[in-house]
């Protein structure tokens, strides 16, 4: 019989044949493809956020690549990138930063369940990005100084009397922008620029990169008072038990032409517009604004978190028990060019 066939139809037909018996027979094995990972652009520095992004991936199975430079800079690669981005989440250290990304229409919101959980005051009004932990802007003081009872107030960082002895951040930190925008919106503009304009005589134009410098400095006696994020000054003591400084929580009590309450700021995040992965990234959003993620935050970064049913860590004063500014952080956003434009018009280092 093969031998009729050959003969009738040649040898290329037979082996075509052959071939397609064969297909029949053995249907190739389908191999699925790598699983898909989440890609992060990340405002924060990693120390900060890699410890929940890698409870998320032993959580969920699924894997996360960080990318970290400044929220700014990041910011304007997603708008570049537009549908060509590989991001599915950014993350900033700052409200200001979200809240911009969102006008720019780089953002997609989450599910009412997922932002819930949240409270109002630290998330967008549209559920575009999360707040997912929060700061307090707080003093450090050395606590063998002789000459700073007076002060109670950040404002008191103008005070002639200090000139020469406090430590700030340089004008463009995001986390100084903050501050200014909520003691600009709970004080008043002109208040704010007077007592910027002490800030810049009293600092005599040396500002510090970073606040863990400020908070040395003042436990070293090179400064007598510092304007820092809270973590900062509990970290320093975390190594260094016996160092002569203590938290100053400012600004407890009304006075004229001064905040009532502390400035709270955020680091929060948002799912990219053109994410590839949303599902994923939307696992992700519910992760780190859960009860697990949040203690993270809480116990890891010694943030505050921003569910009210998950406590801060044991060192930390309790949120409840000092007044914090009732400025929303989506107005951090809204605010900062105005609050850029008090800042350079006085000149800040």
């Amino acid at each position: 019989m093969l031998n009729n066939f050959l003969k009738k139809h040649g040898f290329l037909s037979f082996l075509t044949a052959l071939l397609l018996l064969t297909s029949f027979i053995y249907k190739p094995v389908a191999f699925s493809a790598e699983p898909a990972e989440l890609v992060i652009y990340s405002g924060r520095s990693e120390k900060f956020v890699k410890p929940v992004v890698e409870a998320f991936t032993k959580a969920s199975g699924i894997k996360a690549v960080i990318h970290t430079s400044s929220s700014t800079s990041l910011l304007k690669k997603l708008r570049q990138e537009k549908k060509r981005t590989v991001a599915d989440i950014f993350i900033s250290n700052d409200a200001g930063n979200l809240q911009r990304g969102n006008k720019m229409g780089l953002f997609a919101p989450v599910t009412n369940k997922i932002a819930s959980v949240i409270s109002p005051q630290f998330r967008g009004k549209d559920n575009n990005w999360l707040g997912l932990s929060a700061r307090a802007r707080v003093l450090v003081v050395n606590t063998k100084a002789k000459d700073i009872d007076f002060i109670q107030s950040v404002f008191d960082m103008a005070d002639p009397r200090l000139k020469g002895k406090i430590a700030i951040t340089h004008s463009s930190s995001e986390s100084f922008i903050a501050a200014v925008t909520v003691y600009m919106l709970s004080a008043g503009k002109q208040p704010t620029r007077k007592w910027l304009e002490g800030l810049k005589k009293n600092s005599k134009g040396r500002v510090y990169n970073k606040h863990s410098k400020i908070v040395k400095a003042v436990a070293k006696g090179i400064k007598r008072v510092g304007l820092v994020n809270h973590y900062y000054i509990y970290s320093y003591l975390n190594k260094h038990p016996n160092a002569p400084i203590r938290i100053l929580i400012p600004d407890q009590k009304q006075v004229k032409d001064r905040p009532a309450g502390i400035a709270w700021n955020i680091a929060g995040a948002a799912i990219t517009h053109y994410s590839k992965h949303k599902d994923l990234a939307m696992q992700f959003m519910a992760f780190v604004s859960s009860v697990e993620g949040q203690k993270i935050f809480a116990e890891v970064n010694r943030e505050y978190p921003t569910r009210k049913d998950v406590p801060a860590a044991a060192m930390l004063p309790k949120a409840d028990s000092f007044k914090a500014a009732p400025v929303s952080m989506y107005k951090l956003g809204e605010q900062r060019s105005a609050t850029i434009d008090l800042i350079e018009s006085v000149g800040m280092p």
